[in-house]
């Protein structure tokens, strides 16, 4: 059993933090949307049909009608050429023209066909092999060859394998002969080639500009150097949490006479020993309030008091949550008279399977056991249609084709876009969508502002 029960200075703490990030109340019928944005329209009809389907009922027309109108007037918006939605205009184009499907279509591979080809390359070329062949034409060859794969010259590449394979000093090196006619005959170059070619069309260069507008290119110096700021900006907000963690561990210990009850970990990560699938949960954790369970300083046994998630925006925590639900599902498994070892940046710490397996995924138990810290500003008019679910819903196969169509100078009815209100209803792929506004009032129910965390925390400290 524990020695440690549920603290009521954490309950306390949960229960008057302040909430700045919830949504407001929920405006359920259609006329009170005449003048709601495109989003908010789209938001407040999918939830009216979620709770009709919630009820074994159909939805009304009225509703209907809401959707398929709400989703026209977002697909206009988008499509505005300075302020619209450039992944959106990038969709549209590509589904318009033939060779930007075939650019995007190869560029999903490029990555992994490079590599095929650098490999191949250094296994005929590197530079360490080059200093075994004598000075000459042969080596100037394979250096040249090597120089071309480097600087994603295929077409050169292609041109200087030939000519390396027609050298008479090639016959006597079956093994870079053989290394070369798997180059040749490699259909990665050929893809690569072929995405050069198309690189030049100038719907393609639209393309690419399009999505240059979104954010750099993956693999880019700015996209290394984006992520290399998001990154420290999430460390910033998970150094924040942790910190408002700490004053909340002193002040337990200190109500427990001064005892090293409570402690905090960070960066914490599921054991292989749990008796459960991690495929597409959450592993590791960001900031944790353990309590401790035994009294054994040798063998100190612990359990979680509350698991804290560090995110820089609200739309972060938002396509977290099921990675998170997953998370905790797996950390339930646990056997609950074992303890589990688990890492930390403070060292090894073994948590008590019973408390493990205490956790559930219910409103009242996530309530009790998980926040969301965020340092970002709450917004004056928060979004109600997420941003997973809106690209969802304008990258449907209808959605595109009305887009396409206004982009033809053709009429477009928006009765054609209920192909898209007939999935939400009833395709499994959409029910992520369907639910999308629970889904976000349960992110912004769980999320806290990193100094409203410390402020509860130094209140509740005044009040004892």
């Amino acid at each position: 059993m524990s020695l440690l029960p549920s603290s009521p200075l954490i309950d306390q703490v949960l229960r008057t933090v302040a909430r700045r990030y919830r949504l407001p109340p929920f405006a359920d019928a259609p006329d009170q949307t005449p003048n709601a944005s495109p989003s908010t329209a789209l938001a407040i009809a999918i939830e009216q049909a979620r709770r009709a389907v919630a009820r074994g009922e159909v939805p009304p027309e009225s509703v209907k009608r809401l959707f398929v109108e709400a989703l026209a007037r977002l697909i206009h918006e988008a499509r505005r050429a300075q302020s619209g939605d450039p992944v959106f205009q990038a969709m549209v184009l590509r589904h318009r023209a033939a060779q930007v499907q075939e650019y995007a279509s190869l560029s999903v591979h490029a990555d992994q066909d490079r590599r095929s080809i650098h490999a191949t390359v250094n296994a005929i070329a590197h530079p360490g092999k080059q200093q075994r062949i004598l000075p000459g034409p042969q080596r100037d060859a394979l250096t040249q060859l090597h120089a071309y794969a480097s600087s994603s010259s295929w077409s050169e590449l292609h041109d200087a394998a030939r000519r390396l394979l027609r050298m008479p000093e090639i016959a006597n090196e079956s093994s870079v002969g053989r290394g070369l006619s798997r180059l040749l005959d490699s259909p990665a170059l050929e893809r690569l080639q072929r995405l050069d070619a198309l690189a030049s069309d100038d719907l393609v260069r639209q393309y690419r500009s399009l999505w240059d507008r979104h954010g750099p290119r993956p693999g880019s110096s700015s996209a290394v150097a984006q992520g290399a700021a998001s990154q420290k900006r999430g460390a910033a907000v998970e150094a924040l949490a942790a910190q408002a963690l700490e004053a909340l561990a002193r002040r337990l210990n200190e109500t427990a006479g001064g005892r090293a009850s409570y402690r905090v970990v960070t960066s914490m990560r599921a054991p292989p020993s749990l008796p459960a699938s991690s495929e597409r949960a959450k592993t590791e954790w960001d900031v944790v309030l353990l309590g401790r369970a035994n009294a054994d300083d040798e063998a100190a046994v612990w359990d979680v008091c509350l698991l804290v998630e560090a995110k820089a925006s609200v739309d972060a925590a938002t396509t977290d949550l099921s990675r998170l639900l997953r998370g905790l599902r797996l950390l339930a498994h646990a056997d609950e008279d074992i303890a589990y070892s688990f890492e930390t940046r403070q060292g090894k710490v073994r948590l008590r399977g019973a408390s493990l397996r205490a956790l559930t995924t219910d409103e009242a138990g996530l309530t009790k056991a998980v926040l969301y810290c965020c340092d970002a500003p709450a917004e004056t008019s928060p979004r109600l249609l997420g941003a997973a679910s809106r690209m969802q819903l304008l990258s449907a196969q209808a959605s595109l084709e009305f887009a396409s169509a206004l982009a033809d100078g053709q009429h477009a009815d928006p009765q054609n876009l209920e192909p898209v209100w007939h999935q939400l209803l009833a395709s499994p792929r959409w029910r992520a969508v369907l639910h999308q506004y629970p889904m976000l009032r349960q992110v912004r129910d769980l999320m806290v502002h990193t100094e409203d965390l410390l402020a509860a925390i130094d209140g509740v400290a005044e009040d004892s």
